[in-house]
């Protein structure tokens, strides 16, 4: 049975399974659409309201060094990605490269995770942008009914902006890949001008003297208890510390989920036109261009206003009403609603394509592989899922949930990483167009640092995260094990294999 649970997909026969009529995607997209689909998932509201939350609470102007920590962590993932994916250039992204490296059952539990972190981090960012552009709906003196403006504070309702906003973006996915990546490319274009102009308009404020002390004293931090204290603290006693030198990498640990979304560039590999050039330029040219703009922002908010002062809500847009300059803050509102956008498109876009890749498996129903055949895109995983999500943003309020996105997407660094060590050494001979440095250092740490953070999450979200897990176990071995295709496929050798049968 452990055989069966770990027999591994081979690249040739991963390769040729994109190339069933049936079941092929268009390749149309190049390093540019990957990095623009990078960036546009990347930068969201991260980096308007989360640079100076930390600064304030938790490392101060020492900041900008903390999403550097963030930055080369991120980049030691980005790495193993950058290898699998120019090495296995199918959709799925980590599941495709765990079923290469691991086996059939790893993969199912990294693609089931995949799809948990995924479908919650584009209904609650969908929950995020309505938010936005109720605030600008209500300045210009529109309104909606309160039962059509979501849950809040133990009152129910339903989120219609929210739900929309995950249709038309299925829709546009259905509509093909260059769509989605030219109206991405809009969309990050106008964002990115945003942050830009925030940049430059902001250096000319700031004050030399806010940068002191850069990294102020340490503060100890006492620690909670139960369920929603991290779980190092439960396990080892240890609470981190604000501010001072370990500050810095306490706030490195939160600003790296800024960085989140990188990742999911792998998952459209199936639908580049070079993947093995042009997928490692897209994951490492997406990751350094948001760090060198958070370090940027971090930068010029901690100079604008001193980090004692700035607000925890709004720290950015609020730093530019101090100095007297509030049009600038809704410019800030204006580039956070449109950057979600993009955000929540490029989400779902990453889910659709784990579906995707898991049905055309056998894992999930085959029925969700089969692909449009104008669009060529996998339009029924894409309009069920959809659908789903735009139900779940409906009824979702934003609280612990985003909590399930981080653990999700740590669990698939550390399973990326040791997959690159583990396919070095079973398949020396395949081509790697893009080879991860310094193996096994390199995916050593990677696995490490991502491990480190996941014990930095509440105990609470490992609990759910471990009920989600056991779900998907059953699933696997009520409906994806005996309908694997590689399982029948091999039984079929077997069967023909055997004398007199």
């Amino acid at each position: 049975m452990s055989d069966n649970l770990f027999r591994t997909k081979s690249i040739e026969q991963s390769i040729r399974d994109t190339e069933e009529p049936e079941h092929a995607l268009s390749k149309s997209l190049s390093a540019l659409d990957l990095t623009v689909f990078g960036v546009g998932v990347i930068i969201g509201t991260g980096i308007f309201v989360l640079t100076g939350k930390v600064a304030k609470e938790t490392a101060g102007p020492a900041t900008a060094l903390a999403f550097v920590v963030a930055g080369v962590v991120c980049a030691l993932a980005a790495l193993c990605y950058a290898e699998f994916a120019s090495t296995v250039p199918v959709a799925g992204s980590a599941y495709t490269f765990s079923y290469a490296s691991l086996g059939e059952f790893p993969a199912w539990i990294i693609g089931w995770d995949l799809i948990l972190e995924l479908a919650l981090g584009c209904a609650v960012v969908a929950v995020g942008w309505s938010g936005y552009v109720r605030s600008l709906m209500d300045t210009a003196g529109v309104g909606l009914p309160s039962a059509l403006s979501g849950t809040h504070g133990g009152t129910f309702g339903f989120d219609l902006l929210a739900a929309l906003l995950v249709l038309v973006l299925t829709g546009i996915l259905v509509a093909g890949m260059k769509l989605s990546s030219r109206v991405t490319g809009i969309i990050v274009a106008v964002k990115v001008t945003v942050v830009l102009l925030v940049i430059i308009v902001g250096s000319l404020y700031i004050t030399g003297s806010n940068y002191h002390p850069f990294i102020p004293p340490k503060q100890e931090v006492t620690g909670g208890g139960g369920l929603s204290a991290p779980l190092i603290q439960l396990m080892a006693g240890y609470t981190p510390s604000n501010f001072g030198v370990m500050g810095i990498f306490t706030a490195a640990a939160v600003v790296f989920f800024a960085f989140i979304g990188f990742d999911i560039v792998a998952t459209a590999a199936e639908e580049t036109k070079l993947p093995q050039r042009d997928v490692p330029r897209g994951i490492l040219g997406s990751l350094f261009i948001c760090t060198l703009l958070y370090v940027a922002v971090s930068v010029v908010v901690t100079g604008m206003e001193h980090y004692d002062k700035l607000s925890v809500d709004a720290p950015l847009a609020d730093a530019f009403k101090s100095v007297g300059h509030p049009f600038w803050a809704g410019v800030i509102s204006f580039g956070a609603a449109v950057g979600l956008t993009s955000v929540c498109m490029i989400l779902l876009l990453g889910q659709t394509r784990v579906f995707f890749a898991m049905s055309r498996d056998g894992l999930l129903p085959r029925v969700f592989s089969k692909v449009h055949p104008s669009f060529r895109t996998p339009y029924r995983s894409t309009v069920l899922l959809g659908v789903v999500v735009a139900v779940v943003a409906g009824f979702t309020s934003i609280d612990v949930l985003a909590e399930l996105v981080n653990i999700g997407t740590l669990f698939a660094f550390v399973v990326v990483a040791l997959g690159v060590v583990i396919l070095r050494r079973r398949r020396p001979d395949l081509p790697r167009a893009f080879r991860t440095p310094l193996v096994p250092l390199v995916p050593v740490l990677s696995v490490m640092a991502s491990f480190w953070l996941m014990l930095n999450l509440p105990a609470e979200t490992w609990v759910r995260f471990a009920i989600w897990m056991a779900i998907g176990v059953v699933l696997y071995f009520a409906y994806g094990r005996a309908h694997s295709r590689l399982g029948l496929s091999t039984a079929r050798q077997q069967d023909a294999g055997t004398p007199n049968s």
